[in-house]
């Protein structure tokens, strides 16, 4: 027993990494173009145009270094996600291949937002600036990335964040109850093994519905948009399966509200 508890403090270790990065992605995300942590554009008089910005080297340097910062992410996410390399982490690692993985995104993650370069000066896609838009559209870009959030954490947690973040399996590895996705019905194994991002559409609008949609928020979109779009690979299996498991967690919570009206 001493050996396999010895495995809950790496768990522990890998799941706090990653949820620290989350909030701090959050701040990455949304905080930082919303509130103006970091400014994502020089002013009208400092930007220049698409034309001009692809002749500046500055500006491409700051691309070019945001764009290996990100593939290095997607590299990371994705190989590490073949079933070659799962096989081979689980050989030499174990119960702790799935916190394994989650650590190493996190790092990854990590080194995306602290080495991310802005480019103030160059050109935007659109912003907001007279008024009453300069008031009305970063209050509903907030709101909408409030709600967005509020889903993700929802859907996370309806998907079962702790086996995600590879804590169930260390749990119960250590309980003898054996690996956690046998358990498992064939049809929700076929939906984990199409949907690795169960949380793409509020994604997508946090990366997107942005006041000032700058060059560097520009590339950051478009490549995380292309990445999600080729995770997925939902067919009408997969949608009967989530209207199934929707409408079974619906009666679930209307039965205690039948029992008090009776």
């Amino acid at each position: 027993m001493a050996p396999a508890l010895l495995l809950v403090p790496a768990a522990l270790a890998s799941f706090i990494l990653a949820f620290g990065t989350g909030v701090e992605f959050v701040r990455f995300t949304s905080l930082r173009p919303l509130l103006g942590g970091i400014p994502e554009s020089g002013g009208p008089d400092a930007r220049q145009g698409w034309l001009a910005a692809l002749q500046d080297h500055s500006i491409l340097a700051s691309l070019a270094w945001d764009l290996g910062l990100l593939l290095l992410f997607v590299g990371q996410h994705s190989l590490m996600a073949t079933e070659t390399v799962k096989a081979w982490m689980s050989r030499y690692f174990g119960v702790l291949q799935r916190s394994l993985y989650v650590a190493c995104t996190a790092l990854a993650l990590q080194l995306v937002m602290r080495y991310w370069e802005p480019v103030p000066r160059g050109p935007v896609l659109w912003e907001a600036r007279a008024e009453p838009w300069a008031t009305w559209v970063p209050l509903l870009c907030f709101v909408l990335h409030v709600i967005s959030w509020l889903l993700i954490f929802s859907i996370l947690l309806v998907f079962d964040y702790a086996e995600l973040m590879g804590l169930k399996q260390v749990y119960y590895h250590v309980l003898g109850l054996g690996e956690p996705l046998a358990l498992k019905s064939p049809r929700a194994l076929r939906l984990f093994s199409h949907l690795r991002h169960p949380v793409c559409v509020e994604l997508l609008t946090v990366l997107w519905v942005v006041p000032t949609l700058g060059t560097d928020r520009l590339l950051l979109a478009l490549l995380l948009t292309v990445y999600l779009g080729l995770a997925h690979g939902l067919d009408q299996q997969d949608l009967h399966y989530l209207r199934a498991q929707l409408q079974r967690k619906l009666r679930l919570l209307s039965r205690p509200q039948d029992a008090e009206a009776e």
